[in-house]
């Protein structure tokens, strides 16, 4: 074999010509897969809103709660969760919580008591 018909079998066009199609023998493939985007990010927000979403529903239960029975330790127990809810981005169950919680306690320290 000579030094040119070695370098044209080497070629991609096969023989050589300028006009010859490729012959590529290569394999190619594409993903058929879409790529995964954040979903750790996704399950982790939604693990984040349900805890916030907990601390303010505790919080507003409490403060009902406190309404009825023991209104100075439920009372402070609902505006505790209800403070950790607004931080938590559950402003507004945080705050009705805080709300209830801060009248039932005034209520059992100033008024209960005269009744």
């Amino acid at each position: 074999m000579d030094e040119g018909n070695r370098n044209q079998s080497l070629l991609p066009y096969g023989d050589g010509h300028e006009n010859a199609t490729p012959d590529y023998r290569e394999e190619t493939g594409a993903e058929l897969s879409a790529p995964v985007r954040g979903s750790n990010d996704r399950q982790q927000e939604d693990n984040e809103r349900g805890t916030s979403m907990f601390y303010g529903w505790a919080s507003l239960i409490l403060a009902v709660f406190s309404l009825y029975f023991l209104p100075v330790v439920f009372g402070l127990a609902a505006i505790l969760l209800g403070l950790a809810a607004r931080r938590k981005n559950a402003a507004a169950l945080g705050v009705w919580g805080i709300g209830i919680g801060a009248v039932s306690l005034i209520l059992g320290l100033f008024v209960y008591p005269f009744f």
